[in-house]
């Protein structure tokens, strides 16, 4: 990797052992571990502040720590498990998943079940006081009904006809993890990327955001598509319709029944009539979690066994790097965002200068961004696979800490690419992508991260 930008040295103030320092990132002690992981006070003080709290966000906050708790109990047993056996291609169905499935078709069952006595109530009371009855169980019904994701009016939408070969570069690695392609291709702002199933028709969408992908080898962008297509090439039980639209009802129900913040006289007692029935949503809805996160998170660790074959070992564990600094794209991102405005600023008197001005940052953004990502020094990468193995599942419950998944694709033999994407074909598809690049560009410098 390249030098770090305005590097130096300064001893440890625990240890005395001569640190490396760069002001744009964190400094730390490899020899001690000092300041390693700066973000552990100020997540004390947050959860602190955060107890206090009532209301939807307490339940789910509630949800969130017993994931994590789940999470850390079998966490390195499941890491061990997956390094060591050779696990096959597709997610075990064992107990849990399939008490999952059959919570899941009984949270439906209800559903259904709401259904016909709504429809019982309005033909057979029409005219009495079961229309009203019927009525409101059929909103009930209505609330709770599966939901499939629907169409996204982010990103810029990438038709066929308009990327042929990133379309034909998606089917080919689509094609090594054994799956469908994809449907859609929308390309946003997020430092991240993900494939969807929307409608009832199933229709799958890749969203690609650019801050990520810019940033990332030819090899990498495979391994990445590898991933997350590998999701449906290995039966991932939560990406399946059943059991992700039963989630999504319960939680919707959760919603619905969150008590009254400060509430009136006449509030309290509806708080206290829905009690028990959010204490019943919030039981259902951990027990599903409970029984279909072991499934979830072993679908990581297989979708990165997917990347590995589509882009190649060495690719997939570099992209764990990439997702370890992820923070630090943002960083950079909402510095330029500033860097913009305040340039717009000081040329307000002079609107062809400031368009001028803009026009120029959003030109160079991804050039920018690319060497700031180059630059970043391998001690950096190091201190955050350091703080991660302190965290463990403490951040991110539904995926297994990186740095267990970067371990867990070094454990093995190393996978050759399946999927070569040389400069050439790589080129073309950044032509493809040129005018999409413009515009989320664009949208970023001029409309911020959020």
């Amino acid at each position: 990797m390249p030098a770090a930008v305005g590097e130096t040295t300064q001893p440890c103030p625990e240890c005395g052992a001569q640190i490396h320092a760069d002001g744009r990132f964190t400094v730390w002690c490899a020899a001690c571990d000092w300041n390693v992981d700066p973000r552990e006070r100020l997540q004390e003080r947050e959860k602190a502040e955060e107890r206090g709290r009532r209301g939807e966000r307490a339940g789910q906050d509630r949800l969130e720590e017993a994931r994590r708790a789940l999470a850390r109990r079998y966490g390195e047993r499941l890491h061990a498990e997956m390094a060591q056996d050779g696990a096959g291609p597709r997610v075990r169905r064992d107990g849990a998943t399939v008490l999952g499935y059959a919570l899941a078709l009984a949270v439906h069952g209800v559903t259904a079940a709401l259904l016909a006595a709504g429809v019982f109530c309005l033909v057979w009371g029409w005219g009495g006081g079961l229309v009203l009855v019927g009525a409101v169980l059929l909103a009930m019904a209505v609330a709770l009904r599966p939901r499939l994701p629907g169409a996204s009016d982010d990103g810029t939408v990438l038709h066929r006809a308009d990327a042929p070969e990133l379309y034909a570069l998606v089917d080919e690695v689509a094609g090594v993890v054994g799956t469908r392609g994809v449907d859609r291709i929308t390309v946003g702002k997020e430092i991240n990327a993900s494939v969807v199933s929307q409608g009832v028709r199933g229709r799958r969408v890749l969203s690609l955001g650019l801050p990520l992908w810019e940033v990332l080898s030819p090899q990498q962008r495979v391994a990445l598509l590898g991933h997350e297509l590998g999701h449906y090439g290995n039966g991932d039980t939560r990406r399946g319709v059943v059991v992700a639209t039963a989630l999504r009802s319960l939680t919707v129900w959760r919603y619905y029944f969150t008590p009254i913040a400060r509430p009136t006289a006449g509030e309290m007692l509806v708080n206290a009539v829905y009690a028990v029935p959010l204490l019943l949503v919030q039981g259902v809805l951990s027990l599903l979690d409970h029984l279909t996160l072991r499934a979830a998170q072993r679908g990581e660790y297989l979708a990165d066994r997917e990347a590995a074959r589509a882009g190649s070992t060495e690719a997939a564990a570099a992209l764990t790097d990439q997702l370890l600094i992820a923070e630090s794209i943002d960083v950079f991102l909402r510095r330029e965002i500033s860097n913009a405005a305040l340039t717009g600023a000081r040329s307000a008197r002079r609107a062809a200068v400031a368009s001028a001005d803009a026009e120029g940052a959003e030109g160079g953004l991804w050039t920018r961004l690319a060497a700031h990502i180059a630059s970043v020094p391998e001690y950096e990468y190091e201190r955050q696979r350091r703080a991660g193995a302190r965290r463990g599942h403490s951040v991110d419950s539904t995926h297994p800490p990186t740095h267990l998944r970067r371990a867990c694709l070094l454990a093995g033999p190393p996978s050759q690419a399946a999927v070569l994407l040389d400069d050439d074909r790589s080129g073309r598809i950044t032509a493809e992508l040129a005018g999409a690049r413009a515009e989320v560009a664009r949208r970023i410098v001029r409309d911020g991260m959020g």
